[in-house]
């Protein structure tokens, strides 16, 4: 049923989407029930579509014994509609996927729904149990945040909501709690958080050290079975230096590990798993492509200062019992500090950074990560169009030369009294030998080629995580221009606008945070691919220039 509605503000429409409003302006409202604070309504002008509930009162018909009356009130106001606090970010689409590979089972070994009772013999709802406030993790570092009453919250809401929100609710600025964070309509009811720590460097902010460095091996990837059979997964031994003691790992729990981490670490970019295949899981040359991948994959979790801190990757890394495994991963699964509550975990410099010389530096990186995609995705290209001529063409034409020089060698042996056996025997060898070389060519991309696709591949999938990850930094400048220009027009308090500043300095130093880490990691790894891709080649070589010296010196004496 539609009503009349009258706009308390001025909102200017970004999307084709949405419909600009203005101050006093009369609207028709097409349901007064907005999704995600937004409302679908017609202007003056007689445009359709999408504007903030907060921004309109709604005239509603109220009828009593005598006459017709109308009341008005604010959209979205508490006790009006439960939209009026901001939704939880919307699950990520990949995270609503099937799971398909050798891991596409029920989860029966390691997660049911039974309730599980932690230390204190306490048991949570729906089988979850009570978190423990700390971890054991040395790298780990915990500070107490004071409790504020919520009312607080929800005064801050309504103060935040003054200002547009996306109309986009999946986009990741939105998906990712940064929006709400920005706004200010995050309840800062959290006694216990985890805390990550940026510092200025030589080359801006950058996350601070992890005090105690280590790094974990994945090997000895072994075929198992359950279920009398049935069921057939790949486990890989999983060693940490933090006490060497080994635990064993599936796929399916890498995949577990890597869906929190992106639900978490909304600012950070989490190295791409390996791919899954629906068909040849079990064959030999794709096992040990996983698991170089995986190495790739843990050396870069071990590298980051602040993924190497997550609780749940220490669970990962260190639980062997069944028990305490189902415990700590629905502990990380109920974990507080997520989307925008994750943003309060940041602990930034006082530097003084001004908001457009970071915004240079954003669109500085964005233009060097797109150029990087582009080259990376081209050196991908040519070097598996050279791993597919060294299985294939290379290997065919080393073997045809082979069989020509054969050839001739069987010529030359037909007329006995001009054969001259040393150097038939010469020839035949010398295509043995090209044989040989075919044969070393089609080996070769497993010691240089296949190592640099790995990193390329990995290195994919960190800069495909860029653009939503700058996103949020642009949606965050969007925010704060916005709040200053309504502080400008007296709609809404400078302290106000001056809070949204404050948090996209935050969301600010964490994006630059992780662009460091990113070259820092960057200038380490490919300075070490490429050596080791040059001394491969060289070492290929050699044995090719060996291989033929020997066949060379068969000449020598005829």
């Amino acid at each position: 049923m539609s009503m009349k509605g009258k706009a308390l503000y001025t909102f200017q429409s970004e999307n084709k989407e949405e419909i600009s409003i203005q101050e006093n302006e009369e609207l028709v409202i097409f349901d007064d029930n907005s999704v995600d604070g937004w409302l679908q309504g017609e202007n003056s002008k007689g445009q359709r579509g999408l504007f903030p509930a907060s921004y309109v009162e709604v005239i509603r018909p109220r009828s009593n014994s005598n006459l017709t009356d109308c009341s008005i009130s604010p959209v979205g106001s508490p006790g009006n509609d439960s939209s009026y606090f901001p939704s939880a970010p919307n699950t990520p689409f990949h995270m609503q996927q099937g799971y398909y590979d050798d891991d596409d089972d029920d989860w029966d070994d390691w997660d049911d729904s039974s309730t599980v009772v932690d230390d204190d013999g306490r048991s949570g709802a729906n089988g979850h149990s009570h978190q423990s406030p700390h971890s054991n993790n040395p790298n780990v570092h915990y500070r107490a945040k004071p409790y504020m009453e919520r009312q607080d919250s929800i005064s801050s809401s309504r103060k935040g909501s003054m200002v547009g929100r996306n109309l986009n609710r999946f986009s990741s600025f939105v998906r990712s709690g940064v929006e709400a964070f920005v706004l200010g309509d995050v309840p800062m009811n959290a006694k216990i958080a985890e805390s990550y720590t940026i510092e200025m460097g030589p080359k801006g902010p950058q996350w601070k050290e992890s005090p105690t460095p280590f790094s974990c091996s994945i090997e000895d990837p072994t075929k198992q079975t359950k279920f009398k059979g049935i069921k057939t997964y790949i486990s890989y031994r999983v060693t940490p230096s933090h006490n060497a003691r080994p635990v064993y790992r599936r796929y399916k729990h890498f995949d577990w590990l890597y869906n929190r981490l992106l639900h978490k670490f909304t600012v950070i970019s989490v190295p791409h798993l390996p791919e899954k295949q629906a068909t040849g899981r079990f064959e030999e040359d794709f096992i040990e492509k996983r698991k170089r991948r995986l190495i790739l994959w843990m050396d870069h979790m071990t590298s980051h200062p602040v993924l190497s801190q997550y609780e749940g990757f220490e669970h990962f890394l260190m639980c062997a019992d069944d028990k305490q495994w189902k415990l700590g991963k629905r502990r990380a699964e109920k974990d507080e500090m997520m989307g925008a509550n994750f943003m309060l975990t940041f602990q930034i410099p006082n530097e003084h950074q001004d908001l457009q010389d970071v915004e240079e530096r954003v669109d500085s990186f964005k233009s060097f990560a797109k150029k990087m995609d582009d080259s990376v995705m081209q050196l991908t290209h040519v070097a598996s169009e050279l791993v597919r001529k060294h299985l294939g063409g290379f290997r065919k034409e080393f073997q045809r030369l082979g069989n020509a020089f054969q050839n001739v060698s069987q010529a030359f042996m037909l007329d006995p009294p001009h054969c001259s056996d040393a150097l038939n025997t010469a020839i035949s060898h010398t295509g043995r030998t090209y044989e040989n070389i075919g044969e070393m060519f089609a080996e070769q991309p497993k010691y240089d080629l296949f190592h640099m696709l790995d990193k390329l591949s990995l290195y994919q999938g960190l800069l495909a995580n860029f653009p939503d990850i700058i996103h949020l930094q642009k949606g965050a400048f969007a925010k704060v221009k916005e709040s200053q220009r309504m502080s400008d027009e007296g709609k809404m308090d400078q302290d106000e606008a001056d809070g949204v500043r404050k948090r996209c300095r935050t969301v600010g130093f964490a994006l630059q945070a992780e662009m460091n880490h990113f070259h820092q990691r960057r200038e380490v790894d490919f300075k070490e691919m490429m050596q080791a891709y040059i001394k491969q080649q060289i070492t290929f070589y050699q044995r090719v220039g060996q291989q033929l010296e020997r066949t060379l010196h068969m000449y020598d004496n005829l």
